[in-house]
């Protein structure tokens, strides 16, 4: 993920510019393809501790606040510097990623073909890509990192734990090192087991 995203680090044209700051965006916050082309154009807010959110409409207009990494908020203020090219006329000009379609902003079709075509671009499968798979990469890579199960589920904006569980395929190996880790009387019994050796 890290090498695809690095590809597009140095980008010069508009249309290069404008998908790395999509692909940045999905990865660095986990949104729905469908909740990445609604976004305003307004939608980057200061959080308490003044870093930079965003403001998310998720399923049920539900809004939710997820935080931006300093790659992402870089690769949306470039993007931000061209995005005129992109809008074309009053419907286009509130959303963030604007586009010629009668919609006004890009569609969830578009948004797979241009990521699809910057793999090709890449040398990767580009069936092996896709905006969920970003998506997933996120809630995995936090999970991974020792986030907590009902933090990534605020962040992608599940309604039940059940789902986070299913989408970040919480293995048995892991549940296991969890608990031998963090639990109390787990802690004990190592600490035992240390000490008899």
């Amino acid at each position: 993920m890290g090498d695809f995203l690095d590809f597009l680090r140095n980008a010069t044209e508009p249309a290069h510019i404008r998908i790395r700051a999509i692909l940045e965006l999905l990865y660095a916050s986990g949104l729905r393809v469908t909740e990445l082309i609604r976004l305003p154009v307004n939608c980057v807010v200061k959080g308490a501790t003044a870093q930079p959110m965003i403001l998310v409409k998720g399923k049920g207009n539900k809004e939710r606040l997820v935080p931006l990494n300093d790659t992402c908020i870089e690769a949306l203020f470039a993007y931000l510097k061209i995005r005129e090219i992109f809008v074309s006329g009053p419907k286009s000009s509130v959303f963030l990623f604007a586009s010629r379609s009668k919609e006004g902003c890009l569609t969830r079709q578009r948004v797979g073909q241009l990521i699809k075509e910057t793999a090709l671009e890449f040398g990767l499968n580009p069936t092996m890509i896709s905006p969920h798979v970003f998506r997933h990469s996120f809630a995995t890579h936090l999970l991974q990192g020792g986030s907590d199960l009902l933090t990534i589920q605020k962040l992608l904006g599940h309604s039940d734990i059940a789902t986070t569980q299913i989408y970040t395929h919480v293995m048995p190996i892991s549940v296991y090192q969890l608990v031998q880790e963090h639990h109390p009387i787990a802690k004990k019994i190592n600490k035992k087991l240390e000490i008899n050796k």
